[in-house]
């Protein structure tokens, strides 16, 4: 099974990872809102199982930074602030960038053609007004990745996607479809077709951290 953003296709193999995958699921597409507090017995009677599986869950999902623990409170959906928010992309720019550079000797035209066929199926959710669009986005940019074939880069740069993946969804929700998304996948498309690994690695990198700023705006535009 090749590495990648998404962790739905995952085998569950204990309760808790089951429930680790389950609630992260949940935090993914906004089912539970920053500050929201966490019910363990509630969570463990929708799977059916015990809650201490559900406990053990929380403990890996705070090390992930999904949520927080906090004393007499317990476990508490974390929201991220415009720093925090700013500085997942300023890392997922670094990261991907440098994936973008290690995969470019893996890239011919069989490479392109599919990331061109990834990007119809962006395009085509986004004017459908699908969120199925934050789903195909991260193929894209998965595909990408993968082709570095560095397997521990490729987890880091899935955790941010995960942590980031609510706030997506919001933008989404607020535009027609995000603006400039098909020309600026096209030039990560151009820039990877040229071979050149440093031109095809600021590209990404401009890539990600031009789309901080339009994300912010919508996420939380009265905390600027």
């Amino acid at each position: 099974m090749r590495a990648g953003f998404s962790t739905e296709t995952v085998v569950a193999t204990t309760a808790e990872e089951e429930a680790y995958r389950h609630i992260q699921r949940a935090l993914r597409v906004g089912r539970y809102k920053p500050g929201e507090r966490l019910i363990p017995e509630d969570i463990a009677a929708e799977i059916g199982m015990s809650r201490m599986p559900v406990r053990e869950a929380f403990r890996r999902l705070a090390s992930d930074g999904l949520v927080i623990l906090r004393p007499n409170r317990g476990c508490i959906v974390a929201g991220l602030t415009l720093d925090e928010l700013y500085e997942i992309f300023e890392m997922r720019s670094v990261l991907e960038g440098l994936a973008v550079r290690l995969a470019i000797p893996r890239i011919g035209e069989d490479e392109i053609d599919e990331l061109e066929r990834l990007l119809v199926r962006m395009e085509r959710a986004g004017q459908s007004g699908s969120s199925d669009w934050v789903v195909r986005h991260q193929e894209f940019h998965r595909f990408i990745c993968e082709l570095s074939q560095r397997p521990k880069l490729i987890h880091q740069i899935s955790a941010l996607h995960v942590v980031i993946e609510p706030y997506m969804r919001i933008w989404f929700d607020d535009v027609d479809k995000p603006l400039s998304a098909r020309e600026e996948h096209e030039a990560v498309i151009a820039a990877l077709r040229s071979g050149d690994a440093r031109h095809a690695e600021q590209t990404m990198q401009d890539h990600i951290l031009g789309t901080a700023p339009m994300l912010a705006e919508f996420v939380a535009p009265s905390k600027r």
